[in-house]
């Protein structure tokens, strides 16, 4: 919980770096096209998967005066029209693909990235080089799109970090392109004609001034013949002239926002070097030194002084990037002791130095995590765009080549130079205060609806073949799994993309069975308790440990690691260590008791809080044990005894699962985790950690007050009166995917957001367990338009229960479902956490693989049926937060 609250604000650069000197990576295949497309091609096998990242060298920077966001309006209108491909069809074959696309406008680069099933890669190809010859930018479809964008606008507005950042970058960056970002205003899009955005895309979006990155497992030499073939004859275009930058000297500023947050966050801010600096490198390690769980700024938080802390090297531009220290403290405390102590602490660096031992110890860490970037195929192709398109590099080995020769003076001259604390900017956000929740029998009126599909959608030749073929994908590799001797399943498989070795590992437990009568919060006090060290290693002792060997590693009822193969043992043994003897220090206890304390005090009072609470109590009977409430009071009167007596019921091998997934065999892993988790042992019968079914729920509807968003948050849901392993389970996801996940192509979206611009997301989810199952729409919209939304979705939902899908809804349903089973292993850690998350449930580890021949034979009766007998849109349970809805 505290450990995890300053992660909104981790958006550190993640560049991929070298390999260890004795490690053969392939190289990658590049080229550049007679029209000036730099294409550059690297084969990752780990699973039969392809990336296509294409990066445009345009963004924020190059917005005209006043219309800030016109890059990003761009990037919208991509999914609109593409040559000849209408909306309609660029999403129905992406649907049909897996559904893995999106894209991002940044600051000076703009992305549009698709993974899918290597077999489909040509499709993906053809569809990015029709975009890469023209769009459409028609004037109906940019007024449907501008409602969507408008809500994708007041989506961030209404995230207090959001705000902090963007006021950050305004006083860091005031008189440069950087002070504004690409997302842009509503009054702007107001004023944005379709015509300004053709404009825009005819001098930017061109080959020469785009670098295409392809990953995962190909023929690199065969891929490039096609790119040639598809992209070879767009014409080159003469680029306008990108805008000079011209830093002006950064002035003292302070502000004070409001958030949402249960918590103070306190942030000063520098403006620190741009990639294109020699002193980036050095930037880089500073950053790490500073956030280091060894270093000062983290000292705060078991000083009591803090509830957390970071150092963020963030925004990263060519010319200057933005550099902060923040920590969370108590809603209402007084922000400035803390600000005093970062303040002393980076003084201290500027004036003495860093710590020699912590330079050394963040290289090899930076080193290290660039061998697990080869572990997913779609982050190995962002992270060779992040070098080559944002930072200009010649591929990302070129960086830590950069930070291998970085000196510990060379990190003490950039903390002088850059730590400039006289112009410093001190942001604070502070909680505002929320309204109850108002209850009532619904908001608003009905509206006029669309009509369900009725004709499929005509794809090109080029795609239709590929993009319908339905086939059950073949299983994928069978991992080794036995149980020792104590009880612990042990799941391995030889992934050899990397010499790096992944664990990861989960208790199946349940708090609200497991955790005594009036000590709610146990749980939490001892997640925060494994950041304290062990019996043999104190916490600075553990850490150093863990940073010899380059690894990363977190404890607790799920724990993992991160290690190179060749201190697997070392990393084992630490893992375990921690988790089988935690120290938890009677001194640290006090800490973090009143941390967890105050915490929830915050905590309670907050939207987010009160918004999930009056689901829980919408949804579930009185007394259920998911409406047990962690307060300050229990929290408060915790002993040490209690959390050792809750650390004694969880902690059990019988109840643990670990996957272990690498460049490692059965054979090597099982000795290893043996021999360091083979002593724990289980006392007892094991426990119950089921919870009881619970009925169908009455419908409801409730309004949370957020004074700080502009935006509604809507919930809907339901009981269905189903678990994990009901035959309908899979009907249900089938028409699921009928409903929403494939963009325009599904019913949802296309309603809400193509044809009305009610929303910019609206998401739909069935979330099931051995015992009990919900159903959710989740969307945000202006307050006008929440009853206007939630009308479209009763009837789409309605529809499913009344009327059989279309052949080719159902079709593309199924090659959604089929395809995204071969999409999700695309990555090392999605393999291992799906072999975990199923052995929690009690499902066979090669279950995506039997619900793929599930699927596959559904057909639209089934699905009809399922949605009527289990899901009711009358019974939602609706929850609003932000602005009353009218």
């Amino acid at each position: 919980m505290l450990r995890r609250i300053l992660l909104l604000f981790t958006a550190v650069l993640l560049a991929g770096l070298a390999a260890p000197d004795d490690q053969t990576r392939p190289s990658p295949l590049r080229a550049t096209l007679d029209n000036g497309l730099r294409v550059v091609i690297v084969r990752d096998p780990l699973a039969p998967v392809a990336t296509v990242q294409e990066n445009y060298i345009v963004g924020a920077d190059e917005t005209p005066p006043g219309f800030p966001g016109t890059a990003h309006a761009q990037e919208h209108m991509a999914f609109r029209g593409c040559a000849d491909l209408s909306a309609d069809q660029i999403a129905a074959i992406y649907a049909q693909l897996g559904g893995a696309q999106n894209a991002d406008t940044q600051q000076n680069i703009t992305q549009y990235f698709v993974t899918v099933p290597a077999q489909d890669l040509e499709v993906a190809l053809r569809l990015d080089s029709a975009c890469m010859s023209d769009v459409q930018d028609s004037a109906g479809q940019w007024a449907e799109e501008r409602g969507a964008i408008e809500q994708e606008v007041s989506r961030d507005l209404s995230n207090p970090t959001y705000k902090f950042l963007t006021r950050l970058n305004e006083d860091v960056f005031s008189g440069t392109p950087y002070a504004h970002d690409p997302l842009g205003t509503r009054p702007s899009f107001d004023a944005t004609t379709a015509e300004m955005l053709k404009k825009f895309y005819q001098e930017w979006y061109a080959p020469n001034n785009a670098i295409l990155v392809i990953t995962g497992d190909v023929d690199p030499p065969a891929v490039l013949a096609r790119v040639k073939a598809l992209y070879g004859p767009i014409k080159r275009r003469t680029i306008p002239a990108h805008p000079e930058v011209t830093l002006h000297p950064v002035k003292a500023e302070s502000f004070t926002l409001d958030s949402n947050l249960p918590y103070t966050l306190v942030c000063v801010a520098m403006r620190l070097p741009g990639t294109s600096s020699a002193d980036f490198a050095a930037a880089r390690i500073l950053s790490d030194v500073i956030g280091s769980q060894r270093a000062d700024l983290y000292g705060l938080v078991p000083a009591g002084k803090a509830l957390g802390t970071e150092f963020v090297l963030a925004e990263t531009y060519p010319k200057a990037s933005l550099g902060f220290a923040v920590a969370a403290v108590p809603a209402g405390a007084d922000p400035a002791p803390i600000t005093a102590d970062i303040k002393k602490i980076l003084a201290g660096y500027i004036d003495k130095g860093v710590p020699p031992a912590l330079v050394e110890a963040e290289r090899k860490g930076e080193v290290a995590s660039a061998e697990f970037q080869q572990n997913s195929i779609s982050d190995l192709a962002s992270t060779w765009s992040q070098a080559l398109a944002a930072e200009n590099r010649s591929s990302p080995d070129e960086i830590v080549e950069a930070m291998k020769k970085v000196s510990v003076a060379d990190v003490n001259r950039v903390a002088k130079t850059y730590l400039a604390l006289d112009s410093s900017i001190v942001g604070i956000l502070k909680p505002s205060a929320s309204g109850q929740p108002v209850s009532g029998k619904g908001f608003g009126g009905a509206e006029v609806t669309t009509a369900a599909p009725t004709k499929p959608v005509p794809l090109p030749a080029w795609a239709e073949a590929t993009a319908k073929s339905l086939n059950v994908p073949p299983p994928g590799p069978k991992p080794a799994d036995m149980t020792l001797p104590n009880g612990l399943r042990l799941i391995v498989l030889t992934e050899k993309v990397s010499p790096t070795v992944s664990v990861i590992g989960s208790i199946k437990h349940q708090p609200d069975l497991q955790t005594a009568p009036g000590k709610e919060g146990a749980g939490e006090v001892l997640s925060e308790l494994f950041n304290y060290g062990t019996t043999t290693r104190d916490r600075l002792a553990f850490q150093e440990a863990l940073d010899d060997i380059a690894a990363s590693e977190n404890g607790g009822v799920n724990f993992n690691l991160k290690v190179l193969k060749q201190y697997f043992d070392k990393g084992v043994e630490l893992l375990a260590d921690n988790q089988l003897h935690p120290a938890l220090p009677p001194e640290a206890f006090d800490v973090v008791r009143g941390q967890v304390a105050q915490f929830t005090a915050g905590q309670l009072q907050s939207p987010e809080y009160k918004t999930n609470r009056a689901m829980d109590v919408a949804l579930l009977p009185a007394g259920d044990p998911s409406l047990r409430e962690t307060t300050p009071q229990t929290v408060s009167g915790l002993a040490l005894s209690d959390v050792q007596d809750y650390y004694g019921k969880v902690f059990r091998p019988d109840m643990t699962t670990i996957a272990v997934i690498g460049d490692i065999t059965p054979e090597e892993a099982r000795p290893v985790i043996e021999k360091w988790f083979g002593a724990w042992k289980a006392s007892g019968a094991k426990p119950d950690v089921l919870l009881p079914p619970v009925p169908v729920n009455k419908p409801s509807a409730v309004a949370v007050p957020d004074p700080t968003s502009v935006q509604d948050s809507v919930e809907l849901a339901h009981e269905v009166a189903i678990n994990r392993f009901s035959p309908d389970y899979y009907a249900l996801q089938l028409g699921n995917h009928v409903l929403g996940g494939g963009f325009y192509a599904t019913r949802l979206y296309r309603d809400l957001r193509q044809k009305a611009g009610y929303v910019y997301t609206v998401n739909n989810s069935l979330s099931a367990t051995e015992t009990r199952a919900t159903y959710s729409v989740t969307y945000g919209c202006d307050p006008e338009n929440v009853s206007k939304a939630r009308t479209l979705i009763d009837q789409d939902v309605n529809t499913m229960r009344t009327t059989n899908v279309t052949p080719a809804e159902l079709e593309q349903a199924k090659a959604l479902l089929l395809r995204s089973i071969t999409l999700s292993e695309s990555s090392e850690d999605a393999v291992a956490g799906g072999f975990v998350a199923r052995a929690m449930v009690g499902l066979p580890l090669d279950e995506s693989h039997r619900a793929a021949q599930r699927y596959y034979e559904i057909t639209a009766d089934q699905v009809r049926a399922a949605f009527e007998k289990w899901i009711h849109p009358d019974a939602f349970v609706q929850v609003v937060r932000g602005p009353a809805p009218k």
